[in-house]
């Protein structure tokens, strides 16, 4: 079987939105080359050697789409919607695409060198499956194949949400995860103590590559669903971390006080700096209190906490 990979080359700020394009196009598979992770790793383990002449202002998103008769007006649906990112405000660099073809023996295996032994907060470590590593004592260990669903904890906005699960995830709490994508986020909320955990997403590659995860992980309290967003879950939790992208965020706030116990907490990623307040006008009206954040490179993650008085 072939593949169709489709380059564009782009800004960081566009990443998560043309991410997103090709998955609605029937993506199996993305990944994401963004120079800047470079400058913002925290690692004090791994030393990286920085290429000469490296431009830090051009990231390349690239999607692996099935061969299929209908590859001309996938071409052009794809090319349209990309074309049209910076109507919403995002700088889309220049937008350029190449395509071509691979074969499924040689992508299944090539993309596997995009992803190393991550350690992240105080004892985190995402753990690539095919990868062997001695556990230190203390450390919480995420056995992730990301396959092909988006989430291997190596972008500034996954890495955000598991430093702040970290923190505010207590023994015996429910969590949600909205766009569960790899299921990373779901998994290291059980493994920090949630006792039960709902992992959301509608796309089917992720829900499969998300169950697979979680029965790698044996996280058990884990229960991937497919869903759109909130809409029409009925479950209470403590904290609900939502790694998507600002328009989202803003359009499910209100879904969130509804599925958030008093106090609860929704840390939310995928925001770019310059939608930071837009954001926070959404959640401040929706009934939350923004008491935290977080930045990495261009992206930010907020911390709110719900209060349940609803502003105007």
């Amino acid at each position: 079987m072939k593949w169709l990979e489709i380059k564009v080359k782009t800004s960081t700020e566009a990443i998560e939105a043309i991410a997103n394009i090709f998955y609605e196009a029937g993506a199996a598979g993305v990944v994401i080359e963004d120079p800047k992770d470079l400058l913002n790793r925290e690692d004090p383990w791994d030393y990286v050697e920085i290429p000469e002449g490296i431009d830090f202002e051009k990231a390349i998103v690239t999607g692996y789409l099935p061969e299929s008769e209908q590859v001309n007006e996938l071409l052009q649906e794809i090319g349209k919607r990309i074309a049209e990112l910076p109507r919403f405000g995002l700088d889309l660099g220049s937008g350029e695409m190449e395509v071509s073809f691979v074969e499924e023996s040689d992508w299944a295996n090539a993309w596997k060198v995009y992803y190393q032994i991550l350690r992240i907060g105080k004892r985190l470590v995402v753990k690539p499956s095919w990868l062997d590593y001695d556990p230190k004592v203390g450390e919480v260990i995420i056995e992730l194949d990301p396959g092909m669903a988006f989430g291997t904890g190596t972008h500034e906005t996954t890495a955000m949400c598991l430093e702040f699960l970290e923190r505010y995830v207590k023994e015996g709490q429910t969590v949600i995860d909205v766009g569960c994508g790899s299921g990373i986020l779901s998994i290291a909320a059980a493994k920090l103590g949630a006792a039960k955990v709902l992992a959301i997403d509608k796309d089917q590659v992720a829900l499969k590559v998300a169950r697979e995860n979680v029965e790698r992980n044996g996280v058990r309290q884990v229960e991937v669903v497919r869903g759109d967003g909130l809409k029409g879950m009925n479950f209470k939790a403590d904290i609900i971390v939502a790694n998507i992208i600002a328009d989202v965020i803003v359009e499910i706030a209100v879904d969130a006080t509804a599925n958030l116990k008093n106090g609860g907490f929704f840390i939310c990623s995928g925001i770019i700096k310059d939608k930071k307040f837009y954001v926070c006008r959404a959640l401040e009206k929706a009934g939350f209190d923004v008491i935290e954040q977080m930045e990495k490179g261009d992206w930010i993650t907020l911390v709110s906490r719900l209060c349940r008085k609803v502003k105007k």
